[in-house]
């Protein structure tokens, strides 16, 4: 399956997105927030990032704009899981490079669904 990153400031989300994805038989790693997250996509590679947007030290659509900057992030399915849900921010997700949006709380199944989707 795939190896995903799971990037927010929220250790319950983080827990609730990883045990949603390795139960589905995906590797999982986690960042508390953008410049972490950054830090580890330089390390490794993952198939697909899963980020929030309102995180301390580098926010989402920061990280997806920094990751679209990369070669080797440059076509990878970069989603935004977030409580933020106006027509402005998704638009600044998307002009960042943001493959998708997803709003909080989040379904389990359409989590899954969309992951399967952008990984296809």
């Amino acid at each position: 399956m795939a190896r995903i990153l799971a990037v927010d400031d929220s250790a319950a989300m983080r827990q609730m997105v990883g045990i949603t994805l390795s139960g589905a038989g995906h590797q999982v790693q986690q960042a508390a927030d953008g410049v972490e997250a950054l830090r580890i996509a330089e390390r490794e590679r993952f198939d697909l990032v899963i980020t929030d947007v309102n995180m301390p030290k580098m926010d989402g659509i920061t990280l997806v704009r920094e990751l679209r900057g990369r070669t080797n992030y440059r076509y990878t399915p970069l989603l935004v899981l977030t409580t933020e849900a106006t027509l402005e921010r998704k638009q600044l997700g998307k002009a960042a490079g943001a493959t998708g949006w997803l709003v909080k709380p989040f379904n389990p199944d359409r989590l899954l669904a969309t992951v399967t989707k952008v990984l296809g």
